[in-house]
């Protein structure tokens, strides 16, 4: 009995050099994995690093990010380490100043519970002329008005972002938006372009533009001319309609926010005088046929809808009508008995 007990264990059983060396093992594996996930990882710099995660970015696109920017060295050891808190939609998107030396775990606990930078908001009024932008924007963020101003006619940036034409302005889309005070000019004059792109990528605008066979440039700067002559949105598509009217008849635009712009530094009520309308520019639409060379303002997304979708009507003329609306027409003798009106209007309030 005796003999078949040590046979059995000779076969079968596992002896203590065994038992020692796979505990070892274990032992090893388990601390190769804590040396992994909780060794700090640090960069040559020595310093924090600044990393912003965009709204909506998924993880896989977080964590190449972070890779790519060397914030970690191995991607398959974020992805686990990002597994264990179910980090996938738990990531914060923001901006995040991070500390140099972090593991991989700290690192997750910072994108998930940590507070991102705090954004500022800047809302831009619609028909804003770019000086007035820059000036807004230097205000708000402490930034250099002036360098502004040199960026929005600066060829060489303004190819980066896309703008073929001479000067930003009309490319750069009022809205609110949000940003952080590290932002610099570059960044939000790209931001601000890059949202006025997302309006011409409907395929509606794109089939629209091709039926009207108008460029994004004539678009905009068709519709700087509508904010500027109106601060009723309902009205944008009507007087769209009246200037589509009058290019179609090879009629001139006789636009006073064309002349406004011309004059746009002189004084703070732009009140336009006949003998502003003898300014000989070709931004004068009073003398010079068809849409002048480019945008006169920075015009909002209501006016670029009108003027790529404008209301169809045989209105010619319009004018003022006391009450911040306006009097269409189609005739040039009702629109005199209109302008008469307005000017009795504007008589007696003096």
């Amino acid at each position: 009995m005796k003999n078949n007990i040590i046979n059995i264990k000779d076969k079968g059983g596992i002896s203590e050099n065994e038992i020692y060396f796979i505990s070892s093992a274990f032992g090893f594996i388990f601390g190769l994995l804590l040396f992994i996930f909780y060794a700090p990882n640090y960069n040559k710099n020595n310093s924090s690093y600044q990393f912003e995660i965009k709204q909506g970015s998924p993880l896989t696109v977080v964590i190449d990010s972070l890779y790519e920017k060397k914030i970690i060295p191995n991607k398959t050891f974020m992805r686990v380490a990002a597994f264990f808190y179910s980090a996938e939609k738990k990531v914060k998107a923001g901006k995040y100043n991070i500390p140099n030396g972090l593991n991989y775990f700290q690192l997750v606990e910072i994108l998930i519970d940590g507070t991102p930078a705090e954004q500022k908001r800047l809302t831009i009024p619609e028909g804003i002329w770019q000086f007035k932008l820059a000036s807004l924007i230097s205000k708000e963020f402490n930034l250099d008005s002036a360098k502004i101003m040199e960026l929005s006619e600066d060829k060489e940036f303004l190819t980066t972002i896309g703008i073929e034409a001479k000067s930003a302005e009309g490319y750069l889309l009022p809205e609110t938006y949000y940003f952080y005070d590290d932002n610099n000019e570059r960044e939000i004059i790209t931001k601000l372009k890059m949202e006025m792109d997302k309006i011409f990528e409907t395929q509606s605008v794109i089939d629209q533009m091709q039926k009207m066979d108008m460029t994004k440039h004539q678009i905009l700067t068709l519709a700087s001319i509508i904010d500027g002559e109106s601060n009723v949105v309902s009205e944008f598509k009507r007087i769209s309609g009246v200037y589509h009217n009058r290019l179609n008849k090879n009629m001139l635009l006789q636009a006073d926010p064309t002349v406004q712009y011309l004059i746009r530094h002189r004084n703070k009520k732009n009140k336009v005088y006949f003998k502003d309308l003898e300014i000989v520019s070709p931004y004068n639409t009073y003398l010079y046929a068809g849409l002048p060379p480019g945008p006169i303002n920075n015009p909002g997304k209501e006016a670029i809808m009108a003027a790529i979708f404008p209301e169809k009507n045989d209105y010619i003329f319009f004018v003022a009508d006391g009450n911040g609306g306006h009097v269409f027409s189609k005739s040039l003798s009702d629109h005199n008995k209109n302008v008469s009106n307005y000017r009795r209007w504007r008589n007696s309030q003096k």
